[in-house]
């Protein structure tokens, strides 16, 4: 075995063990209900969502899930069932015992073996009266799991240790008692022990540690390659964004793709940034041009372009629930069409992305004049204030704490309400705000409002994720308080989100990925590159166009998606380019751009003039098949998850009946008909064809194979028709590589 960590590291690791209590509970103090039986209850599974732990919990017997809440634990074992559960005249016929044991007949199966370690604690907490969790006694404040990363080889196995410290100074090691879980089995899994076992493939895993209500996380890389891979010279490092990435291949002895060739850079930008093809005079002009420097140039471009603030305003509204539903005339509309509007004038003028999110959620007054309180109309509920802001600007999927603390995190229930509680006192007036859909509203602050933590019912003060109550005088706002909170230089999540959302639209996955579902048990698969986008984000005042930059610029993105020997098996160190499917606006538009043949969508009189693409639409209620066929979002929660670009036979049945494209392939204006009725050659037609349709140039075979159906076919217009409609429905049109 070759564990590839350093001497240092592995001193620091020898030196803490040695410094700390072997032993689970010391044998001459009695076992601590909350620091070891709780624990132990975790690892069999007792207090898991399948068992004990449902909100339900299971023939007659409930905890709290994993463990999280001890003394409402220690009332359900010790002293329901009319104290049968433990018996200390005799541990041994206690319920908890037998059932364990398998002597008593148990749902969940014989959990311990009667000579096992396990049971004899559990023997010696009831033999010593069953003891309660008492105010006093220390609790466990972190986890630390050693090593912390590795390179491992494949077929190998290497013991983890997890050391427990304690509020009184003291730690222990909990290797035994620790709960492990691998988030990638077909890597490396990770027995009860604490003891990984790699496997044949290769890549990034990481190991969750569970103890106590403490998380810790491993990281491991299994290397592609047995022999160290020398990373080309021709990767030179020209920012900390490609250091990253460098190191990381090294680490992984993978060589990346090659640079791509000019056509398909200047296709995936435009359509990354701008959500839109390239024309004709584009290509040529970009690929003629012999600079060095005509990519970034090309990058400065697209972000002046009205475009990129369609596109990306498009995105936005998905994230902020700018839902149309249920308006019908273009006076219905008007709320979300402001709402659009000031989203795209802001990314056009690059307004400062602290400002732009502070200026939606202290938003006030009439949602006709001021755009950023339309955000109130779909985010209306205390739920809604949490999980939306929680998942669109701070990375964190913590629905769970609704109901209970969060299984794989930090956040408790009084995480949960004491965010909500910032929104306690936005109140609204006028309009119909109790209506499904309501019109106009006039947002202010309340002089009161509370909320409740559901347990305890006790009033749950204002405060952020993570952090202390706020600090508010009887007027202030809570959620100035909130965006102040946000927005601040070392707030841990809310830089760092954004970067990891604008990585994951260019890079096809994000560094944390899920993009919106940040947490210790979902570890960025690099992150120093993480790190280092999000302090550059930072210390350019959040400008967002610079970010845009930054990755587009970065070493990764100009990688070739043909995948080689070396990273066939790559799905997470960004060492090739991953392809992704056109978003439905998108396609829409590039086939009425390559058509020539705009799209008519349904509504009001002068709603949508001629020429208005999908991306500029101003919610998802413009009703257009193929937009919803091919994964147009409901817009219903903040989560990306909603647009779909999974492949189904609707949308093959689409490319094949719809009546949209075959309006646009025999319209008498049309691209189609101008190509018919020109005096090019079959060739310079056919080149036309590929460079609008795929922004580069025929093989020489495809060339081929083009003319030779067009020349053959005695009705021109119908074998150009069908030449574009089969170009159309390739894979190299639908997705961007």
């Amino acid at each position: 075995m070759n564990f590839h960590y350093s001497r240092r590291h592995l001193l620091a690791t020898l030196l803490l063990l040695a410094s700390t209590d072997r032993c689970f509970a010391n044998e001459d103090e009695a076992p601590s209900f909350v620091n070891d039986i709780v624990p132990l209850l975790t690892k069999l599974s007792c207090n898991s969502g399948g068992c004990h732990g449902k909100a339900t919990g299971q023939n007659g017997f409930k905890l709290s899930l994993l463990g999280f809440e001890p003394h409402f634990d220690y009332t359900a074992v010790v002293k329901e069932a009319r104290g049968r559960r433990v018996f200390p005249g005799d541990p041994d016929r206690s319920l908890l015992l037998q059932k364990a044991v398998g002597r008593v007949p148990h749902g969940g199966g014989k959990r311990l073996d009667q000579d096992s370690d396990d049971y004899r604690l559990l023997q010696r907490w009831i033999v010593a009266g069953a003891t309660a969790p008492r105010p006093d006694e220390p609790v466990i404040k972190s986890l630390d799991v050693l090593p912390q990363q590795a390179v491992l080889d494949r077929d190998s196995s290497h013991q983890l240790r997890v050391v427990a410290n304690f509020s009184n100074g003291r730690s222990r090691d909990v290797t035994r008692r620790a709960v492990y879980e691998s988030n990638a089995d077909e890597i490396a899994d990770i027995d009860k022990q604490g003891r990984i076992h790699t496997h044949r493939r290769s890549g990034l895993f990481a190991v969750m540690v569970r103890f106590g209500g403490q998380i810790g996380v491993f990281r491991g890389t299994v290397p592609f390659q047995t022999t160290a891979a020398v990373v080309s010279h021709t990767l030179a490092a020209k920012s900390d964004v490609d250091r990253t990435l460098i190191a990381q291949w090294q680490r992984l002895r993978i060589q990346p793709s090659p640079i791509v060739d000019d056509f398909t850079f200047l296709r995936r930008a435009t359509l990354d940034i701008c959500g839109t093809l390239p024309t004709v005079d584009e290509v040529t002009q970009f690929v003629a041009d012999k600079r060095p420097d005509k990519r970034p140039r090309l990058i400065d471009r697209l972000l002046e372009r009205p475009e990129y603030a369609s596109y990306f305003a498009l995105k936005w509204a998905d994230v902020l629930q700018n839902r149309g539903r249920g308006y019908s005339t273009s006076k219905q509309r008007r709320g979300t069409a402001l709402f659009s509007a000031w989203i795209r004038d802001s990314l056009a003028e690059n307004k400062p992305y602290d400002q732009f999110v502070a200026e939606m959620i202290t938003a006030t007054g009439s949602q006709q004049e001021n755009p950023p309180a339309v955000w109130y109309r779909s985010v209306r509920t205390t739920q809604d204030y949490v999980e939306s802001i929680a998942q669109a600007f701070l990375g964190v999927r913590i629905q769970c704490a609704q109901c209970h603390h969060h299984p794989a995190e930090r956040w408790s229930q009084a995480d949960y309400y004491g965010l909500a509680a910032v929104f306690a006192r936005v109140g609204r007036k006028g309009g119909f705000s109790d209506a499904e859909v309501p019109t106009n509203e006039i947002l202010f602050l309340k002089r009161t409002g509370e909320v409740r933590h559901p347990r305890t019912n006790r009033v749950v003060p204002p405060r952020p994720l993570g952090g202390p109550d706020f600090e508010l005088a009887a007027f202030d706002d809570p959620r100035r308080a909130l965006a102040d909170w946000m927005t601040a230089k070392d707030n841990p999540f809310f830089a760092r989100t954004l970067v990891n959302r604008l990585w994951g639209h260019f890079m096809g996955r994000g560094i944390i990925e899920p993009i919106d579902d940040a947490r210790s048990t979902n570890p960025p698969s690099n992150p120093e590159l993480l790190d280092a986008l999000a302090k550059d984000f930072v210390a350019h005042g959040f400008d967002v166009q610079h970010l845009i930059r930054r990755i587009t610029n970065s070493h990764a993105y100009g990688l070739s998606s043909i995948p080689t020997e070396s990273n066939r098996d790559d799905t997470q160190s960004f060492a090739r380019f991953y392809p992704r499917r056109l978003s439905a606006e998108v396609l829409l538009d590039g086939m009425s751009q390559v058509l020539a043949v705009p799209t008519v969508f349904p509504g009001g009189p002068g709603e949508f003039p001629k020429g208005t693409r999908a991306i500029d639409l101003p919610d998802e209620n413009v009703p257009v098949n193929f937009l919803d066929v091919f994964g147009r979002p409901a817009r219903t929660s903040a989560c990306e998850c909603e647009r779909s670009d999974a492949p189904a036979l609707a949308q093959a049945l689409e490319l094949v009946n719809s009546s949209e494209i075959q309006r646009k392939l025999s319209a008498k204006d049309g691209f189609v008909e101008a190509l018919t009725s020109n005096t090019d050659t079959p060739t310079q037609k056919v080149n036309e064809i590929f460079l609008r349709v795929f922004a580069r140039n025929p093989t020489p075979a495809e060339a081929k194979i083009a003319i030779d159906f067009v020349t053959s076919n005695k009705g021109q217009r119908e074998a150009f028709e069908s030449l574009i409609w089969s170009l159309l429905a390739t894979n190299e049109f639908l997705f961007n590589h």
